[in-house]
């Protein structure tokens, strides 16, 4: 892609937009600051991202927007790192850490054969820490408010899981997934297999389909397309001041002018000629 084709986009019958999320951002954040910036009558997101995690988020503007389903279907690729030894409440940094486990004793052979048994298709438990609905509540709302919430597994399938670099207590990954995976239940789990715990520390989605992240655009690129209006310069595009209507005669002295009008026309005519109700003479 070029910048000159993301300036040829149409936003408003649709397009589907490919950003690089950046850290600490929501993906509502993202698609407020893009429909502030395009302004299209509709906008839509095609998979969130945790607010700790980067790269791809799709959006999707108009007609496009009926594709979302079809592309939150697809399959997801993650690259990240895992933290041994230590749990959190979220499974990730979001949370403080509750506690740790020694990890020093694991061999590269131990991991990858831990690593090994994800392959396929799990049953894995969203985090508490998630918007998956419990009675009808989000789960993270309820984790918030100290409510245990009973979350059910589903059934999820991890296509790909390699292990990128082995420097403990960190190890580095490339997931490839199906929809509905949480990376951060894979490094719980992950932990709990071998025995130390385990939390997520970086995530990045750097595909989703075919869509990748090589090919996405920064919220700033987009915002570029929509640059503010530039300042007009003292004096430029000012309005002339309107000029002031002359100023009407009393009402008082618009009457006195009137009554002496009719009493030249009733001298003109005689004492005896009918005036018309107008003032005017009678035919």
């Amino acid at each position: 892609m070029s910048k000159k084709q993301l300036a040829d986009f149409d936003f408003e019958a649709g397009e589907v937009l490919l950003l690089d999320k950046p850290l600490t951002w929501t993906s509502f954040d993202i698609v407020r600051k893009v429909k502030n910036t395009l302004r299209p009558r509709k906008i839509g997101h095609a998979g969130t991202l945790d607010p700790l995690a980067t790269g791809l988020l799709i959006l999707c503007t108009g007609k496009k927007t009926k594709e979302i389903d079809q592309i939150q279907a697809q399959e997801k690729e993650y690259e990240g790192t895992f933290r041994l030894g230590q749990t959190t409440p979220s499974f990730d940094r979001e949370t403080a850490v509750d506690s740790e486990q020694p990890y020093a004793h694991l061999t590269e052979a131990e991991i990858r054969a831990a690593v090994a048994t994800f392959i396929g298709k799990i049953e894995q438990i969203p985090p508490v820490f998630s918007a998956v609905k419990v009675d009808g509540k989000r789960a993270y709302e309820l984790a918030r408010q100290g409510q245990e919430a009973e979350i059910k597994p589903k059934t999820v399938e991890i296509k790909a899981f390699e292990l990128m670099r082995i420097a403990l207590p960190e190890i580095d990954f490339r997931v490839v997934c199906s929809k509905g995976t949480y990376i951060r239940s894979l490094a719980r789990d992950l932990g709990a297999a071998l025995g130390c715990g385990a939390h997520l520390t970086r995530l990045v989605r750097t595909r989703i389909g075919a869509y990748q992240l090589a090919d996405a655009w920064t919220v700033a690129d987009v915002q570029a397309l929509r640059p503010p209006r530039p300042e007009p310069a003292e004096g430029e595009g000012e309005k002339p001041p309107r000029a002031r209507r002359e100023r009407l005669p009393p009402a008082r002295a618009g009457l006195d002018f009137y009554a002496a009008q009719q009493a030249d026309k009733i001298g003109a005519a005689g004492p005896d000629l009918p005036l018309h109700p107008e003032g005017t003479p009678a035919a």
